[in-house]
């Protein structure tokens, strides 16, 4: 199961490196998030978790981050842009959840 797992997130990377990035959300805030650093710190996450390097102070991530993708996702009204971050916090769920089954 875990290694699916890890299968499922490696396409997820790949994918995401693939899509260019939203244009005009460069620079501005959504809900008080930068989301060039969003984007960043999520991708860093995944992985993180995917290569097994993830750090006992990074394991902090997955609350923050899911609680950023939370509060941005509603405020997004560009379509692709609600799809690429869409994405993101789907990788950071899958990536959180794979952590958890390694901490078992």
């Amino acid at each position: 199961m875990l290694e699916k797992q890890l299968d499922a997130l490696a396409q997820m990377m790949a994918e995401h490196m693939a899509r260019p990035f939203p244009p005009g959300f460069r620079g501005p805030d959504v809900e008080g998030r930068d989301m060039v650093m969003l984007d960043s710190d999520a991708y860093a996450y995944a992985a993180c978790v995917h290569d097994g390097l993830l750090s006992e102070q990074a394991r902090v991530r997955p609350t923050r981050l899911t609680s950023a993708f939370e509060k941005v996702l509603p405020a997004i009204d560009d379509e692709y842009a609600a799809k690429y971050y869409t994405h993101l916090h789907n990788m950071v769920v899958l990536s959180a959840d794979i952590e958890s089954q390694r901490r078992k």
